[in-house]
């Protein structure tokens, strides 16, 4: 009797922590998807090829690009070790 009185006062807490569990694995998930980035990467390169945006602006999203790549590769090191 006392173990199901438990489980009806622990589940909204057991509830909350599962919650939070699954919002921080999207979370990280999401932070950790280097497709997007990839395909920024193409769509920039087809609009400098078209000659929709300068050289400048070209090298400058690249360059933020690339360190965002390079950051979704630290963390995903972190994660490993």
């Amino acid at each position: 009797m006392a173990f199901i009185i438990d489980d009806i006062l622990l589940s909204p807490i057991r509830l909350t922590i599962w919650v939070a569990q699954k919002l921080k694995d999207a979370a990280y998930q999401e932070m950790t998807d280097d497709s997007r980035v990839h395909e920024e990467l193409l769509h920039l390169q087809m609009r400098y090829e078209m000659g929709e945006i300068s050289d400048d602006a070209y090298e400058a999203e690249e360059t933020r690009l690339m360190a965002k790549l390079e950051e979704i590769r630290k963390i995903k090191e972190e994660q490993e070790v």
